[in-house]
């Protein structure tokens, strides 16, 4: 499983996406991804997760963008030199995309953090 890593202002986002091929099915254009995140704050001081904002691409050129409110329901304090872990999914109509993003984090000190989430690739091992 390949690990996707960049850090931001002290915060280190990894990802591992994984094809759910259970889930998928290549006649009605459905390929489900699922993905682990890991968020490890690196700095001094404790970040809450409030928001996210993703950019999800597709192998047929659609575009998408999804933002909201913290991840899984959640928002999140990572205190210093602890992690936070999550998983998600996204669906696709092609078998391979790639998504990326921004983490909107807020310090106890009420300092506003972007947070990059590196891009990452989805693939599927069936056929178009």
């Amino acid at each position: 499983m390949f690990e996707y890593k960049q850090l931001s202002n002290e915060i280190s986002v990894s990802v591992r996406p994984v094809f759910a091929e259970d889930k998928s099915n290549v006649l009605t254009q459905k390929y489900v991804f699922l993905y682990t995140v890991t968020i490890v704050n690196l700095q001094q001081v404790t970040v809450q997760l409030l928001r996210r904002s993703w950019l999800i691409k597709d192998s047929m050129g659609d575009i998408y963008e999804v933002n909201g409110e913290g991840v899984i329901g959640k928002q999140p304090f990572i205190n210093p030199n602890e992690s936070f872990t999550y998983q998600s999914y996204c669906v696709l109509k092609s078998p391979s995309g790639s998504m990326e993003g921004v983490y909107e984090m807020e310090t106890k000190e009420g300092h506003t953090l972007k947070v990059t989430i590196p891009r990452f690739f989805l693939r599927s091992h069936l056929l178009n």
